[in-house]
């Protein structure tokens, strides 16, 4: 019998509660001056576009957005953006699809 028989809940717990810890430093690290989330979230997904970034190439525009790199990882697990086959990182089409919602909002 493993020692741990249900590592994979733990594992899993751990990484929502990092991700929780991490949403609380932003909101408490975050400049007052600074745009709201959903803009800054439009104008990542603007920028980035169809491109596919490395990994590096997407911290940064994280990182350039006032998000932290680990963002990206939530992002992931959301459907937002996903890892190809070439090791790059593209939005999703949900991404794009909510982006072009955001700009052309229904009167």
């Amino acid at each position: 019998m493993e020692p741990w028989p249900q590592r994979d809940q733990i594992a899993a717990a751990l990484r929502q509660i990092s991700a929780g810890f991490a949403a609380l430093a932003e909101a408490i690290s975050a400049d007052p001056a600074q745009p709201p989330a959903d803009s800054r979230h439009r104008a990542l997904i603007a920028e980035w576009g169809r491109n596919g970034l490395t990994r590096a190439e997407a911290s940064t525009l994280f990182r350039k957005h006032g998000f932290s790199p680990q963002a990206a990882g939530g992002w992931a697990r959301g459907g937002w953006l996903e890892i190809r086959e070439d090791g790059r990182r593209y939005l999703t089409d949900r991404s794009l699809h909510w982006l072009t919602e955001q700009e052309s909002p229904d009167d």
